[in-house]
């Protein structure tokens, strides 16, 4: 369902703190995380290798590769540790009623 430029990816009581979640609307591959002061949402695949980072292991706002520990802030996508050089694209997103949007039209 699409709520003009928004996309219903999830329900909010589908994610939780400390883990990924993976949506793929419109075909993009992004991963959600719950944190305490909001739900941000990343590319889904790490810059450095083929790696999904809904799968990494999290630490406060930042989300590590599962293959190179490659350290990626969660709420706006920068690399905060190598090997990784290249941050990954973030996604505007809203919760409303207990689902989540995301623009993509960016």
């Amino acid at each position: 369902m699409t709520l003009n430029s928004w996309t219903e990816v999830a329900a909010e009581a589908d994610l939780f703190e400390g883990a990924g979640f993976n949506v793929k609307p419109e075909g993009r591959d992004i991963a959600l995380f719950k944190l305490e002061d909001g739900v941000f949402a990343i590319d889904n695949l790490c810059t450095h290798g083929n790696a999904q980072l809904c799968d990494g292991f999290m630490e406060g706002s930042h989300v590590e590769c599962p293959f190179h520990q490659a350290l990626f802030d969660v709420r706006d996508g920068s690399v905060q540790c190598g090997p990784a050089t290249e941050p990954v694209k973030s996604w505007p997103v809203k919760v409303e009623g207990g689902k989540v949007y995301l623009d993509l039209t960016l």
